[in-house]
């Protein structure tokens, strides 16, 4: 039979390694570097998925504001156009008015011009009435010469034929001796250059007979004189200056 002190250490065996005995848990032993590496993984995950969701962000910010600037040009570039269609008939608003009105001061002084001839023709047809029996008599009054704007001359005379019982009508040419400087050289212009070139300078007066025509200097002349001649065949006639 088992001493008391043998009894105390069975009883003790059986608590340590006996069912009653209490729970060992085994476990291996883990370095901690093993956990470092699955660490810095789901840290540089994390710090990715937060980049891109901040690059997210901020590229729609950039679409959304890129959207505004290009609303905002087409808003000005329609502003733009509008502006310059608006310009561009105000412009030719302005050109066509400026034409209108150099067209009617052109107008203007013609008129005017005519308005003066016709008023010295009234007058020269007071004075030119005709005495039945005195000498045949014909004349160049109203002798005027202007240059148009494109540089050619122009001229305008009225021929007067005073008739006697033997000579009812005075049929003859007029021809303009012109007078021009060139170089400072003096030249001279017969037109028409041939009698029988044209019947634009043939006369045949009863009373009155007014002429109108042009002529044209060589490039760099300067006109100095101007003679109206009325001409019956080779005999003079009539003779007189322009008023320039």
């Amino acid at each position: 039979m088992p001493t008391p002190a043998v009894s105390l250490k069975l009883r003790k065996l059986r608590r340590r390694f006996g069912i009653a005995a209490p729970r060992v848990v085994v476990r291996s032993h883990v370095s901690w570097q093993w956990y470092l590496l699955p660490g810095s993984l789901l840290i540089l995950l994390l710090l990715a998925g937060g980049w891109l969701l901040m690059q997210r962000n901020e590229a729609g910010a950039v679409g959304k504001e890129l959207q505004e600037l290009r609303l905002q040009f087409q808003s000005q570039r329609s502003e733009l156009d509008s502006l310059r269609s608006t310009a561009g008939t105000r412009q030719n608003a302005v050109n066509i008015e400026r034409a209108t009105q150099r067209q009617l001061l052109s107008r203007i002084k013609e008129l005017e011009l005519e308005n003066g001839a016709l008023k010295e023709d009234m007058r020269l047809f007071e004075r030119l009435i005709p005495v039945v029996g005195e000498e045949a008599v014909v004349r160049v009054e109203n002798f005027r010469v202007t240059q148009d704007e494109s540089g050619r001359y122009r001229y305008r005379l009225l021929v007067a034929f005073q008739p006697s019982r033997q000579k009812p009508e005075f049929v003859g040419r007029l021809q303009l001796a012109v007078g021009y400087l060139l170089n400072g050289v003096e030249h001279q212009l017969l037109v028409p250059e041939k009698p029988e070139a044209t019947q634009e300078y043939q006369l045949a007066v009863k009373h009155f007979l007014r002429r109108e025509g042009g002529f044209e200097l060589p490039p760099g002349a300067r006109l100095a004189t101007v003679e109206a001649r009325v001409l019956q065949g080779a005999t003079l006639m009539s003779k007189r200056l322009a008023q320039l």
